[in-house]
């Protein structure tokens, strides 16, 4: 192929591609300059200039000027010796065949990258393409292709595991999945294993916001902003609790996620294959806000250290494996969705330690006056009810009921009453 012909190829390919011209053959020429060091040999590196109206290449070897040495020990300026090869367009047609095809994916990746950048944390829907021992490819539209990773961490510690234990996909079914990460394609830190010819979009059906734009989807009062969701505890594939607050006193917050007759958190469940899915009520206060987490077991008595970040717990004995949960799983799921250290103790070991701890007892009423006011009458009737007057100075009876002022009957009842009292 002549010269003009490939540069009339090349502008041609640029305008069915929407590549800028003058952007390629400046890749052109870099590319063809660190090939052309290769196969020649060149010590100090090579120059190729490209014509931009006949499509000739130059060639040329780089001498280094002794008298360019900077302070750092590096040449500013060089002799450029001509040094073109007769077949010099062989090789330029190959080089412009792999940089097209590089800009071209560049190109779609940088696009995919502004359009989904800000999208992270996003619910999509996809269909499965392809899956291998390490990730699934989901195809999220016509050019738009997400990873599913799901690696070997101890063999991959750098990667990422985001399926459920359990899980496997087969070809062109429907998935559900949010965006976690969108790989930047002109980022400079070193890219992950395999990471050009991988899609840009990275997925996840572990992440606990699935479960949120899950319930965004499936119960309109979340969606709409009058049930929030505070706190998602999970672990993927087996049990997850999600804990949800009321904007309006007059809605069950827990009652509109479940929905008729468990009809919405069912859907949930349904798109996570079966995960056990706890809707629980959030409180304010952090003893009521654990013992709602522990849900199911009931909850006898909750001690708040806020200094420790403790919560020490105290359940009925029928109820200590409900609360721990198999392998402690819902302890550790409750102790996540609260952020509080959690200890479950049963009622007769509790009562071995609660013992040793003083009580403060509540004063009755009459004893928490102050020596200043006036004591109450001392007088007390038939039925036992005690005279709410105030006693007169000097005197421990009201002037109704003051003995120098009522006949020998009644003030012989008093005394009664005093000895009572």
């Amino acid at each position: 192929m002549a010269a003009s012909e490939m540069m009339e190829a090349l502008m041609a390919l640029c305008q069915e591609r929407h590549i800028d011209q003058l952007y390629l053959i400046d890749r052109l020429e870099q590319s063809l300059a660190k090939s052309y060091a290769e196969i020649l040999h060149l010590d100090w590196g090579a120059k190729v200039t490209i014509d931009r109206s006949t499509g000739k290449i130059y060639v040329y070897k780089l001498i280094p000027d002794d008298d360019s040495m900077d302070e750092e020990g590096n040449y500013t300026r060089f002799e450029e010796i001509d040094v073109t090869p007769k077949d010099t367009s062989r090789i330029a047609a190959q080089h412009a065949k792999a940089e097209i095809n590089a800009i071209v994916r560049n190109s779609a990746r940088e696009q995919i990258y502004e359009e989904f950048s800000g999208r992270i944390g996003d619910i999509i829907t996809g269909t499965v393409l392809q899956s291998t021992p390490d990730f699934t490819i989901v195809k999220i539209r016509e050019g738009v292709e997400a990873e599913l990773p799901h690696f070997d961490l101890h063999r991959y510690e750098d990667e990422r595991n985001e399926r459920p234990m359990g899980e496997r996909y087969l070809h062109n079914q429907r998935l559900k999945a949010v965006i976690i990460d969108v790989r930047d394609p002109n980022s400079t830190v070193p890219p992950v294993r395999g990471e050009h010819s991988r899609p840009p979009i990275v997925i996840s059906r572990t992440h606990p916001a699935l479960i949120k734009r899950l319930f965004e989807q499936e119960v309109p009062e979340i969606y709409e902003g009058t049930v929030e969701v505070k706190s998602i505890a999970r672990e993927p594939g087996q049990r997850s609790k999600v804990a949800v607050h009321s904007l309006d006193d007059r809605l069950d917050p827990v009652g509109a996620c479940v929905g008729p007759k468990g009809s919405r958190v069912r859907a949930v469940v349904g798109e996570l294959r079966g995960e056990r899915v706890d809707v629980i009520l959030w409180n304010a206060d952090p003893a009521v806000y654990v013992a709602n987490a522990l849900s199911p077991a009931k909850v006898t008595r909750v001690l708040i250290d806020e200094e420790k970040n403790y919560a020490g717990v105290i359940v009925p004995d029928d109820q200590l494996s409900l609360a721990i949960g198999k392998e402690g799983q819902n302890a550790r799921l409750a102790a996540r969705l609260t952020g509080w250290h959690i200890d479950i103790k049963n009622e007769t070991l509790a009562a071995d330690i609660l013992k040793n701890v003083p009580v403060i007892e509540e004063q009755p009423a009459d004893d928490l006056l102050s020596d200043d006011e006036p004591e109450r009458c001392a007088y007390v009737n038939e039925d036992g009810i005690r005279c709410r007057n105030q006693a007169r100075p000097g005197s421990r009876f009201c002037g109704v009921h003051d003995p120098v002022n009522m006949g020998e009957g009644e003030s012989d009842y008093i005394s009664e009453a005093e000895d009572l009292i």
